[in-house]
């Protein structure tokens, strides 16, 4: 049976991070040598790998070991897109991903070969970096994988405006469809973000030669020509001043989102309390500037602290704060769990979009259900499981923590207005119904939102969008959560590959999708394709465990479950997901087996 600390160990909250769309523009000038006759038989766009810039200075920081290997390389698509469509049946099947090969009116479809890709973050070993130090001495030598929709531009000028292509690969273990795709005319950047490690590199500098590695060469017909860039590693600190400006802590605290160490800027300004609601951005941007492929792939969901770093697991994040308690924020690891609330602009900086507007006036009419396309709401299994005490707020608790998501299969979104009687706490909800040309044609009521003052939350949570409970062996309830309230954001890509999927969805962070105190109505919209994940490991949101005796339980995410939503199935609304607890009070365990092919905790 597993201890909590190796539970932690194990349980990493592995999130990649890839930045937003049209991060950089490469230069045209800059693009390969055609390939060779060999490769150019082979049928699809022609793909060349390139480097911005001759050069790149990394930054090693004392307080997070390790150097980013951003490199500034990017792979181009032309006469065509490079484009894909990966899904898998069920849990119980395999990834299958295939290249969709577009000629005019004529389009082939390629499956890629059985087993190479395993899951939604990518093609796995796509990339080949040997590093040398000054000497000629070989310092490091990896493969990494490449997501095609990370932090792509145009490389010419009449190159379409905008990617059809969503922002980021999916990373949610449970994902059951994606979209890849480098644009025609544009390139995506190499680098493999937080699906890549850290390196360990002394200040000095290198020489990096990148490449496409076989299999993909001969795969895609990319011509061997290997990019090679001076690289720089200088050492720095938070706490040390840069160019007579207040050090590099300051300089965070007024840079964007994106940029540098900008992740740690919630760090700096914590909110008035802990354990509260949503509270932080789910992830940190890996330090690395506004026009790399480092930013955070996407919203990981409403989670009240900020993610550990790469190198240090989420069940052990708490602890890690605690030891470092009365140090700076910036010390140590002590940033790992500050507390900070959703302010404005401030998220993990993941396919950040506008907020849905909602309608000025209550609809008028007789409310009626007309017979047009409904969303479909389904529950993933629980994920990301671990053990935990009640910390400083509940001593001598034992309580379960989990992330669930809810997300809409489609085929119309998911829009619930809430209104605002003048002098009444709630909104009355209601719920929009559009036809097949987006006009809105019918609403019903759908119950209420309610107003959360709590630091951390500060928004309206639209009421019973759906419950967890934890399930004895035989899968009757045993406790469920204190949390049924919800402000619903657009977190998670789970399947764009449903009909009528949105890749540019609105709402997707806490900061545009839920409200402010004054707000005299709120619009709140789960698309199609996208999910909404919460992360329930707060004492009332997280299952109480301390007096349950050890044995086989489930975790069961249910979406609406008083069935106040009109869907087009409210049978496919419940997903299960099996653990087994152990251990005896004041250290318990969890053993998550896998759940069928998924073996993720």
């Amino acid at each position: 049976m597993m201890t909590r600390s190796q539970q932690g160990r194990t349980n990493r909250l592995a999130r990649p991070s890839i930045a937003v769309a049209a991060a950089v523009a490469v230069t045209a000038g800059v693009v390969a040598a055609a390939p060779d006759a060999k490769t150019a038989a082979v049928a699809g766009p022609k793909l060349s790998l390139i480097a911005a810039s001759k050069s790149v200075t990394l930054d090693s920081w004392k307080e997070e070991p390790g150097v980013y290997l951003d490199l500034g390389t990017y792979l181009t698509s032309e006469k065509g897109a490079f484009e894909f469509k990966v899904t898998r049946k069920s849990y119980k099947d395999p990834v299958v991903a295939s290249q969709i090969i577009r000629n005019g009116k004529k389009t082939t479809t390629k499956v890629l070969p059985a087993g190479l890709v395993k899951d939604f973050s990518g093609l796995p070993d796509f990339m080949e970096v040997s590093v040398v130090d000054a000497a000629g001495k070989s310092v490091l030598k990896k493969t990494e994988s490449f997501c095609p929709n990370n932090a792509s531009g145009r490389v010419r000028p009449d190159a379409p405006a905008n990617s059809k292509f969503p922002q980021s690969c999916p990373a949610n273990p449970f994902t059951l469809g994606s979209v890849w795709g480098v644009e025609n005319g544009w390139a995506a950047n190499t680098y493999a973000g937080y699906y890549s490690a850290p390196v360990q590199l002394a200040a000095g500098t290198y020489t990096a030669k990148i490449s496409v590695t076989k299999k993909y060469r001969d795969l895609f017909g990319i011509a061997n020509k290997p990019q090679s860039v001076k690289v720089t590693v200088r050492e720095r600190s938070w706490e040390q001043p840069e160019g007579g400006s207040g050090g590099a802590a300051a300089k965070v605290a007024s840079s964007s989102p994106h940029a540098g160490h900008a992740g740690h800027q919630a760090a700096a300004d914590p909110a008035p309390s802990g354990h509260a609601g949503h509270g932080a951005p789910a992830r940190t941007d890996a330090p690395a500037a506004a026009t790399t492929g480092a930013g955070a792939t996407f919203n990981v969901g409403h989670g009240p602290y900020p993610p550990a770093p790469p190198a240090l697991p989420w069940a052990l994040k708490k602890q890690a704060a605690e030891k470092q308690a009365g140090k700076d924020a910036f010390g140590a690891q002590g940033f790992s769990a500050a507390r900070v609330s959703d302010r404005a602009g401030q998220t993990d900086g993941s396919r950040q979009a506008p907020g849905a507007q909602p309608n000025a006036k209550r609809p008028t009419g007789k409310a009626a259900v007309p017979n047009v396309p409904k969303p479909d709401l389904r529950s993933l299994p629980a994920y990301g499981i671990t053990v935990s005490d009640g910390y400083e707020d509940v001593p001598g608790k034992d309580y379960l923590a989990f992330s669930a998501n809810v997300w809409n299969a489609g085929p119309a979104k998911l829009v619930v207005d809430g209104f605002r009687s003048p002098g009444k706490e709630l909104m009355d909800a209601y719920q929009y119904f559009y036809d097949a040309k987006g006009k809105q044609v019918g609403y019903t009521p759908t119950g209420t939102m309610e107003w959360d003052p709590r630091p951390g939350h500060e928004h309206w949570h639209f009421t019973d969008f759906a419950s967890y409970r934890l399930l004895k062996a035989d899968k009757k309830e045993t406790v469920r959560s204190g949390k049924e309230a919800f402000c619903l954001a657009n977190t998670d890509a789970v399947d764009y590959t449903v009909k009528n999927a949105n890749w540019h969805p609105s709402n997707t962070d806490l900061s545009t999708a839920c409200g402010q105190e004054n707000s005299i109505s709120v619009r709140e919209v789960l698309d199609v394709g996208s999910g909404d994940t919460y992360t329930q490991d707060l004492p009332g949101q997280s299952f109480d465990i301390t007096n349950l005796p050890n044995g086989t339980y489930y975790i069961q995410v249910l979406a609406n479950p008083e069935n106040r939503l009109k869907e087009t199935n409210h049978k496919n609304n419940s997903a299960l997901r099996k653990v087994v607890l152990g251990g005896k009070k004041g250290a318990r365990t969890v053993k998550v087996p896998a759940h069928h092919l998924v073996n993720a905790n």
